[in-house]
């Protein structure tokens, strides 16, 4: 099968290839490097799934889209991140399906009531401004590091906020 081979940078192959679909289960061969719990993207309408099974280079995805129309041979992208959700401002403003898509969102999108197989929107409006408030308690010089909170944003009447700075993430506050 003279398949186009994509590797990273630490010569893993990024692409695999189903070998065999079975409902919502997908078997894909050649996931080198995988890991549990990894998101993929499924087939050429990247219908999204998660690695739930390792067996050497193939991998056992659960799907969590409609799998019609899938073949043998049609490929599976890794993406080296887990299957997660978006936190911020406007989550609370929005309902969502199980993988996080807002609903409203889609409807505008497709204009249809139901959801179509592969559409990919971005859980969260990054088009909407938020006001930010840095923490009162920085002052210019201070040591930040993972976990220190240094603003909040108030999303609605109720809830506020708090943003902390990554756990790999460390500074001096400059202005």
């Amino acid at each position: 099968m003279g398949r186009d081979v994509e590797i990273d940078e630490q010569g893993e192959n990024m692409v695999g290839c189903i070998h065999k679909v079975s409902g919502p289960v997908v078997v894909a061969d050649d996931i080198f490097g995988a890991s549990m719990y990894e998101l993929v993207r499924v087939g050429a309408e990247q219908l999204i799934g998660e690695i739930i099974r390792l067996e050497g280079h193939t991998a056992t995805i659960q799907v969590y889209e409609d799998t019609s129309g899938l073949q043998v041979g049609d490929p599976v992208y890794r993406t080296c991140r887990p299957l997660s959700v978006e936190l911020g401002p406007g989550l609370l403003d929005n309902i969502f399906d199980g993988i996080q898509r807002p609903l409203r969102t889609i409807s505008k999108k497709t204009q249809n009531c139901f959801i179509p197989r592969g559409v990919n929107v971005l859980p969260l409006d990054e088009s909407l401004m938020w006001n930010f408030e840095p923490s009162k308690e920085l002052k210019i010089g201070e040591k930040l590091s993972g976990g220190s909170i240094f603003g909040t944003v108030q999303e609605n009447a109720l809830l506020e906020h708090r943003l902390m700075c990554p756990p790999s993430a460390a500074g001096v506050v400059t202005y």
